[in-house]
């Protein structure tokens, strides 16, 4: 049972091979997940935690949990919301409209003002254009496309944007073209950016994107 906590881990958290054996080696000196002992799983398990895995948790319910769930990890995955669960979505929630979950969230005027705070956040905070330029392709109004160009940003602050260096490192970790991807192949590359950013977050105890606190 443990291995497939672990590999759920892996996956919620989008490590790609090399950083899952990484963290193996560094919490147990172990590079592979056969050759862990009972308590070395659960080390690696309780660091997963740590880092926002949540195991066993069912998912949200309502007309608007998809919608602002992934706002939630969009920005957890930019570095500027520390607590990435469920409880911690439903409490901003409940600040921004007044009730108490998602469930029972189903006017579109109170959804809205959940949504558009999350959204204000992530672009004040993040650096998300959610505008973008006026003349695009479909793929490039996407909110994957927009999310991964701002961690692009916060990975590379000192670089002009170029498309196809953006193109390039995406595409390496995604193996396809940004015109050919869809939601979950954004969501597994904002995931894999999303670990190095929280990880140099959490390494210097301030955002990487410097517009404010977190």
């Amino acid at each position: 049972m443990s291995l497939a906590v672990l590999h759920m881990g892996k996956r919620a958290l989008g490590l790609d091979d090399e950083t899952y054996r990484a963290l193996l080696y560094r919490l147990t000196g172990k590079h592979s997940t056969k050759d862990l002992s009972v308590l070395e799983e659960r080390l690696v398990i309780d660091e997963m935690k740590a880092c926002g895995f949540e195991p066993n948790v069912k998912r949200l319910e309502g007309k608007y949990a998809k919608k602002l769930q992934a706002l939630w990890i969009a920005g957890w995955n930019l570095g500027i919301i520390r607590d990435r669960s469920d409880k911690a979505l439903l409490a901003f929630v409940k600040r921004q409209t007044g009730i108490d979950h998602i469930r029972f969230l189903r006017d579109s005027d109170d959804a809205g003002k959940a949504i558009e705070a999350l959204k204000g956040w992530l672009q004040r905070e993040g650096g998300v254009d959610w505008k973008g330029k006026k003349i695009q392709d479909s793929w490039q109004k996407m909110p994957g496309y927009l999310i991964l160009r701002a961690q692009w940003k916060c990975l590379n602050p000192d670089a002009v944007f170029d498309l196809e260096t953006f193109h390039q490192s995406v595409m390496a970790l995604s193996g396809k073209a940004l015109s050919k991807m869809d939601g979950d192949d954004f969501r597994e590359v904002m995931n894999i950016w999303g670990w190095t950013i929280r990880k140099a977050v959490k390494s210097r105890g301030v955002s990487m994107h410097a517009r404010g606190s977190l």
